[in-house]
């Protein structure tokens, strides 16, 4: 069976999480978006592309392990997702852990929270749910080594 092409990806991405908006009440899609096109202008090759699209479907419940075990994707893009998964209850070492362990987590992850940590994405939030998210994600960025340059 072929691998989906990035269009595929992207329309099953966009299906998947259509129901769904982000913090600030925008359309889930947009975010995915932001972050495929991170992973792009990060230099990810189309692998980490199309696990950027798909970086939240999982954990977000809107698509199941099952059908990522099933789905015609590399297993380059499948273990990318797999590792950005957050488990529940896991601590954010270990979870920062399994990203640098996997080749191309790291990136999507770097493109990802760049997305979420924008500051014209945290200013319509109320201050107190701003204030913690820059935390989670700065907490985060130093688990993964990231500068502010990726």
């Amino acid at each position: 069976m072929p691998l989906m092409t990035l269009a595929e990806v992207e329309a099953v991405a966009c299906a998947a999480h259509a129901a769904q908006k982000d913090k600030a009440g925008r359309p889930y899609a947009e975010h995915l978006r932001a972050v495929a096109e991170g992973v792009r202008a990060r230099g990810g090759a189309d692998e980490l592309v199309a696990a950027a699209w798909l970086h939240d479907s999982v954990e977000d419940g809107v698509l199941s392990e099952e059908w990522l075990d099933a789905a015609p994707l590399s297993e380059v893009t499948k273990d990318v997702i797999r590792a950005v998964t957050k488990r529940s209850g896991e601590p954010p070492q270990a979870y920062a852990q399994r990203i640098l362990a996997t080749p191309g987590a790291r990136l999507v992850k770097a493109a990802d929270l760049a997305h979420n940590a924008d500051p014209h994405r945290l200013a319509v939030l109320d201050a107190p749910t701003a204030e913690r998210l820059t935390r989670k994600y700065a907490a985060m960025r130093q688990y993964l080594g990231l500068t502010a340059d990726d």
